[in-house]
């Protein structure tokens, strides 16, 4: 079950919302996402395409941000690319990653490392383990209604030993040191403390998705997490950009939220992990 939720109230009901990520890890990018599923039980989400968007470049994400936008941040080898370690743990696959791949994939990880996949559900090679596999869905701006957040302040370096914390008492998902230098992230201070944050994490060309929604165990019920996520929103449609994000296809309140907000579901997919092996082959040449 994942971790990390967040309580908020949308109108006149509270519900308890995942933050954006369903497990302590997720990963980067692979292909073979499932875009063919019909609504989700419980939630009346169903596949929504906007008019005009290049919804191609979502299935996988990272990939696109790390040849795309994020191309400064990618660290490569072969054909597998990642984000610094300290800036988020995604890494891309290619499409059907072969036999070279997957050792590229280890030798740039490190030995016995821990390479996060999203949308994988193939089988691993031999001398790798599956450390946890989910099923997490990915949704698309659809008629967000956004607006600036007055209460809001914009988030950087100096800020990061607050956003940390807060990150360790919420459990939103990953959130490291440089994870602050993908986007904008916006907080909301009480009495100068930090008690609520969002903010954007992947950018693949013309999207950028939202990540790290937070708020302090204290203030939840307030409203804070929808504000900020609708706030991000807002300077993201500024740049004539569209937000989209991941949450856990089990955790359907947070799903009724963001469908209440205007997001609409694009696909299923599945979040997981693979620990590398401890001793590392050298790859074979590619032919």
């Amino acid at each position: 079950m994942p971790e990390g939720y967040v309580s908020t109230r949308h109108g006149d009901r509270e519900v308890t919302a995942g933050a954006d990520r369903p497990d302590p890890a997720p990963g980067g990018t692979a292909a073979r996402a499932d875009t063919t599923t019909g609504p989700l039980p419980g939630t009346g989400l169903a596949p929504g395409p906007l008019p005009g968007s290049d919804l191609r470049v979502l299935d996988n994400p990272a990939l696109a941000a790390l040849t795309g936008p994020h191309a400064h941040f990618a660290e490569r080898r072969g054909r597998i690319l990642r984000y610094p370690a300290d800036v988020t743990p995604w890494l891309a696959l290619p499409e059907d990653p072969d036999a070279r791949d997957w050792a590229d994939a280890a030798a740039l990880s490190g030995p016995g490392a821990e390479v996060p996949l999203l949308g994988f559900r193939g089988d691993v090679p031999e001398g790798w383990e599956v450390t946890f596999r989910i099923e997490g869905v990915q949704l698309v701006d659809d008629g967000l209604v956004t607006a600036p957040e007055p209460e809001a302040v914009r988030l950087g370096p100096a800020d990061v030993p607050e956003m940390l914390d807060l990150v360790e008492r919420t459990r939103p998902g990953p959130f490291l040191p440089r994870t602050v230098e993908l986007g904008t992230y916006l907080g909301i201070r009480r009495e100068g403390r930090l008690i609520a944050m969002a903010g954007e994490r992947l950018h693949p060309p013309g999207w950028t998705e939202i990540s790290a929604v937070c708020t302090d165990p204290a203030h939840r019920g307030e409203g804070l997490a929808t504000r900020l996520i609708l706030a991000v929103a807002h300077g993201i449609r500024e740049r004539g950009e569209t937000p989209f994000l991941h949450t856990g296809a089990t955790n359907t309140n947070a799903i009724r939220l963001y469908e209440s907000l205007g997001f609409r579901l694009r696909l299923r997919t599945s979040f997981g992990a693979a620990r590398a092996p401890e001793h590392l082959a050298a790859p074979a040449a590619r032919r």
